[in-house]
């Protein structure tokens, strides 16, 4: 008997754009029930393969094969017809629809061809929560008013409530906490148990390791592996290729005592009623201190209302001494903090602005005079900050939206180094960035930090913040558990503190 022929096969892909080949002849094969990662740096041909599954794109050439027959997948409506679903890493969710409204948005249920409102559409909704573990979502509430996580399963449930054979989930974890991780690889689970296929990209390599059965890997839009399995692949083998050259996935060697001197910045009592608990920290010029949690746990509250962002219910931050006005951001940039926030295509860059424009954005004084700005000096400082960080391309012309994850971080720190900041607040650095990228820029910042700079550091990846920081404060709901020198802590501690959520030291 022959052999069953891959559910999906796609042979000789090739996708061009003005300037770009973004695919070149690319092979990708996928069985019924497997977890198939797809891995490569931004820029790789992830997002333009994926696309051409989808029928977002038509390839140029090549051949796409569904359960063996020969397909043409015209527009994304034929390729969910066909059994493909796609879960893009940034939702297309309607927000100011309900949940029920948004997993059935153009295929509402019908009876005798009129469209069934209602009843009807909340009870199938309801089912399909059911059955992704999430039966408290409310399928009447509107999407806009759900958390990360749940608008996540919310999309997972429209995939479902088609006739889906394969699901492409697109970074599913970016904006998760570990309890959600271990919730989505339950869904993904049952999932492939049932026959259903998922491709599955990820820049963090341990969760491939974990959920995926193989892996091909893309590098400047050619697959230079197919079919790796996932599970005893080395890391580094997986790094050298899609990189082109072997990254030691460590982290740059930290000093081997504490730095000297006074803190530039001091945190004396801080506190946001509901978010945290009266918090005292210091961090001194050339130090990376780190905040290890949960999400919820107060990480990110703590650096906005450092960062004046929000106003502290009690206490104050000093630096050089010199106490801040509370729930100021102009007070805090004028005393020279810089914030990198999470979210920073929303909350950080100018995306349709040039690279110039992002970096210099906060040090157009320097540039206007009697109300012009020189244009000339603009570029040339931004030039210099861009160049100092490795930038690419060494081009600061272009719009920053052109730009990969990774080097569109790189300038926001150069808006920060323009600035001539001294304390450094990063939240999430390398979220969405490459293998490749992350060793860059966890060169950058401790570069920095060499440098004089005092960084303080938010991560929901514990070995991340392990690797970089020089000391810890472990958070679990909003207080300190725990402070200790990164060298003395590992993965299992700082997890067991936060599940336990044992007594500070």
């Amino acid at each position: 008997m022959a052999p069953e022929p891959p559910l999906l096969s796609m042979s000789g892909i090739t996708k061009s754009f003005p300037g770009v080949r973004a695919l070149d002849g690319v092979d990708l094969d996928v069985q019924a029930g497997e977890v198939h990662c797809l891995l490569g740096q931004n820029g790789a041909g992830k997002s333009t393969l994926i696309k051409v599954l989808a029928g977002a794109h038509q390839p140029d050439t090549g051949e796409i094969r569904w359960r063996g027959e020969a397909v043409t997948l015209r527009s994304p409506i034929a390729a969910m017809r066909l059994g493909i679903a796609t879960i893009y890493q940034e939702l297309d969710l309607v927000e100011h629809l309900s949940v029920a409204e948004n997993v059935h948005l153009g295929h509402e249920p019908t009876t005798a061809g009129f469209v069934v409102r209602g009843k009807a559409a909340k009870e199938s909704t309801t089912a399909l929560l059911k059955r992704l573990g999430h039966p408290e979502i409310d399928p009447a509430r509107l999407v806009g008013e759900l958390p990360a996580a749940q608008q996540q399963i919310v999309s997972m449930a429209r995939a479902l409530s088609h006739d889906v054979r394969l699901i492409v989930m697109d970074e599913p974890s970016a904006a998760l906490d570990p309890d959600e991780v271990d919730n989505l690889f339950r869904i993904v689970g049952a999932l492939t148990a049932a026959g259903v296929a998922v491709v599955y990209i990820s820049h963090r390599l341990e969760e491939i390791r974990r959920i995926g059965d193989r892996v091909t890997v893309l590098k400047d839009g050619r697959a230079v592996a197919n079919g790796l399995p996932a599970k005893t692949t080395p890391t580094r083998e997986v790094v050298a290729l899609m990189t082109g050259r072997n990254v030691e996935y460590v982290f740059p060697d930290r000093p081997a005592s504490p730095p000297p001197g006074e803190p530039v910045l001091t945190v004396r009592g801080l506190s946001r009623a509901g978010e945290f608990e009266p918090l005292d920290l210091e961090v001194r010029p050339g130090e990376i201190v780190g905040l290890a949690g949960l999400v919820g746990s107060g990480r990110s509250e703590i650096l906005e209302t450092v960062y004046g962002a929000r106003k502290p219910t009690t206490g104050q931050v000093l630096v050089d001494g010199k106490p801040l006005k509370p729930g100021s951001v102009r007070a805090a940039v004028r005393a020279g903090l810089g914030l990198a926030p999470e979210e920073r295509k929303a909350q950080a860059l100018l995306m349709l602005e040039s690279v110039t424009r992002n970096v210099s954005v906060s040090s157009m004084s320097r540039f206007s005079r009697g109300g012009w700005i020189d244009r000339g000096a603009e570029l040339g400082a931004a030039r210099t900050a861009t160049r100092e960080l490795s930038l690419r391309p060494d081009n600061p012309s272009v719009p920053v939206r052109t730009l990969s994850g990774g080097n569109q971080q790189k300038a926001v720190l150069a808006r920060w180094l323009l600035r001539g900041c001294k304390v450094l607040l990063l939240d999430e650095p390398t979220r969405g960035v490459d293998v490749g990228a992350r060793a860059e820029l966890y060169a950058v910042v401790r570069r920095l930090a060499d440098e004089g700079l005092a960084v303080l550091l938010v991560s929901s990846e514990v070995p991340e913040v392990l690797g970089l920081a020089d000391r810890v404060l472990v958070l679990r709901e909003g207080r300190v558990v725990h402070t200790a020198p990164a060298r003395e802590l590992d993965e299992h501690r700082v997890l067991d503190l936060v599940m336990e959520g044992s007594p500070a030291s």
